[in-house]
């Protein structure tokens, strides 16, 4: 069965955009960041356009819906939500470190029971974390994506020891967030993101996991997003004292 999918992702720095109308794809990754919120909606129409598609004749608009960026999350998921109202369309909302997981599962042979946690740099001394297994052609959640400060991560890991470890976590904060005999799973190439989010779009639109643009909102795990100057500096210390 043909699916015509656009998908859009600004959690992270990197903004990654894919359209499908089954038979031909069209992926990008640029930068993100700041330019996110300008360049998304351009990019999509030229995606769209590359597979001679129109917002009407999509099956869904899938967006990743964090964690992540703060004003990244909002802009893809704003951009999705506005496209699906107007086109009449469900939308699809992606697990941003289920992406991580799937860019990495090509390059690394994860097949069936290989399980990964993926860590992410959530600035402000923190890393957004979580655990998934492949198994029959999908992603399975072991431990949903949560917040967790490095010392809390660190002890996590002590008592049950990862075996994989995908994600920017691990080589941002070094000896701070030690990983142990985890094999770390290197980053994924260029447009790797952009296809692993139209796969697991994919995979949920078979699923049935569609819903109403009005449900649409971004998966924030924390309130705060700026520390405190005496934050800063103790983040520093600690920084200075590790080595990292």
């Amino acid at each position: 069965m043909s699916q015509r999918l656009l998908a859009l992702d600004s959690s992270t720095d990197v903004l990654a955009l894919a359209v499908s109308d089954g038979d031909r794809e069209w992926v990008r990754e640029v930068a993100g960041g700041a330019q996110a919120s300008s360049r998304i909606i351009g990019l999509a129409l030229e995606g769209l356009a590359a597979c001679g598609l129109r917002p009407q004749q999509l099956d869904a608009v899938a967006f990743a819906a964090g964690p992540g960026a703060f004003t990244g999350l909002r802009c893809a998921c704003a951009v999705a939500q506005g496209l699906a109202f107007a086109a009449g369309k469900p939308v699809l909302a992606i697990d941003s470190l289920m992406i991580v997981a799937d860019a990495a599962r090509p390059l690394h042979a994860l097949d069936d029971g290989h399980d990964v946690w993926v860590a992410m740099d959530a600035r402000m001394e923190e890393v957004y974390a979580a655990h998934y297994q492949f198994q029959h052609a999908r992603w399975h959640v072991l431990k949903a994506p949560a917040l967790y400060t490095l010392p809390a991560l660190a002890a996590w890991w002590e008592a049950a020891p990862p075996q994989r470890v995908a994600g920017n976590a691990a080589s941002a904060f070094g000896a701070r967030l030690p990983v142990g005999g985890a094999q770390t799973l290197s980053s994924p190439e260029h447009t790797q993101r952009a296809q692993a989010l139209l796969r697991l779009a994919r995979h949920g639109l078979t699923d049935g996991a569609t819903i109403d643009p009005v449900h649409a909102a971004p998966l924030y795990l924390r309130d705060k997003v700026a520390l405190t100057t005496d934050e800063r500096a103790a983040a520093r210390a600690a920084r200075e004292r590790s080595g990292a």
